[in-house]
């Protein structure tokens, strides 16, 4: 009789084991191929955020995509999301329901990956994963590809947004100095300090501590020697050991709120998925970002720099006129 309670008691526990297992596992924020290979066979919604050019080369099987998303879900001068009726639109179309645990996957190490998924968790969806070392790091594994459109049934979607994965510049401002908050500018050290100046103000957010996003990578430095043709793949992209990553953030609290800036918050979904990754319990990304702060003239700054507009606009006609004079040369020595 004991044994048979036993086996029974075994049994449910297995049960109860095998039914959380997909909703336990769509709560990772960062996995692997394998992971992916084994999500794939549960039929979890995979997104691929590349342009449609590169989708078509190829992608992985099932993988479904709206186009670059980066640049179809977001305002081009503001770079804050699009009303939320084209989101809709978009998505729909594309038959993404944030509602699905999904994961998501673009190039190597790129933070478009990791903006797919903040829109997913901006919109309501709380099982999204991302593969950082997208379809580089499924090839690598020996995993197929496929060129195929995968079969989607478009949906009609209502989404409303959900406030606690993000922060408004007013709610920012109300944070500074805040000993219960710590700030992350996951900008280049250049834009920190001031002198790269990508709004009307230059400087940073009182408080911020400065951890350029591409520090999460094995070697930050990977984009420049592509450039430089020093290094011939991606792999310098890869996501550090979560030792090291620990190491990166060990002068954080995880168990802090956490907010992420960068420009306009996609490279700042990146260090915020990482953090969630690390266990840090409550991360927002200020979706704004320093675009939005350093627009606002009245907001507190540290070295703050101001864009000189009149020198600008001297700089642009005194090029456009060297422009016109060369036309000129080379339509005269064409007679």
């Amino acid at each position: 009789m004991k044994y048979q309670l036993q086996k029974i008691a075994t049994g449910l526990v297995l049960g109860v084991a095998s039914w959380l297992m997909p909703w336990c596992a769509g709560a990772q924020t960062i996995v692997d191929a394998a992971y992916v290979q084994a999500a794939l066979q549960r039929s979890v919604q995979v997104w691929d955020v590349r342009d449609a050019r590169d989708y078509a080369k190829g992608h992985l099987p099932g993988a479904l995509s709206l186009g670059d998303a980066a640049s179809l879900l977001r305002d081009p001068n503001s770079e804050d999301f699009i009303p939320t009726p084209r989101i809709e639109a978009l998505l729909g179309a594309a038959g993404i329901d944030p509602a699905r645990e999904t994961v998501v996957y673009g190039a190597r190490g790129t933070w478009n990956a990791y903006f797919g998924r903040y829109t997913l968790r901006y919109f309501g969806g709380s099982r999204v994963s991302v593969m950082h070392d997208g379809l580089e790091g499924w090839q690598a594994a020996g995993l197929p590809v496929s060129t195929a459109a995968a079969p989607t049934a478009s949906l009609q979607l209502k989404l409303t947004s959900t406030p606690e994965v993000a922060v408004t510049t007013a709610e920012m401002i109300k944070r500074l100095n805040s000993p219960a908050v710590q700030v992350i500018d996951a900008r280049t050290p250049k834009e920190f300090s001031g002198e790269d100046i990508r709004a009307l103000r230059g400087g940073h957010i009182p408080g911020a501590v400065n951890i350029p996003y591409e520090q999460n990578w094995v070697d930050p430095d990977t984009v420049q020697k592509l450039a430089k043709k020093q290094v011939s793949d991606s792999r310098g992209m890869a996501l550090k050991s979560s030792l090291d990553l620990k190491a990166l953030y060990a002068k954080l609290d995880p168990e802090k709120e956490t907010v992420v800036y960068c420009q306009s918050g996609v490279r700042a979904s990146e260090t915020a998925g990482v953090l969630e990754q690390l266990g840090f319990k409550n991360v927002r990304v200020y979706d704004s970002s320093w675009l939005g702060y350093g627009n606002q003239l009245d907001a507190p700054a540290n070295n703050a720099t101001v864009f000189n507009v009149g020198a600008l606009n001297g700089r642009m006609a005194a090029m456009l006129a060297r422009i016109d004079v060369l036309e000129k040369e080379l339509a005269a020595a064409k007679k």
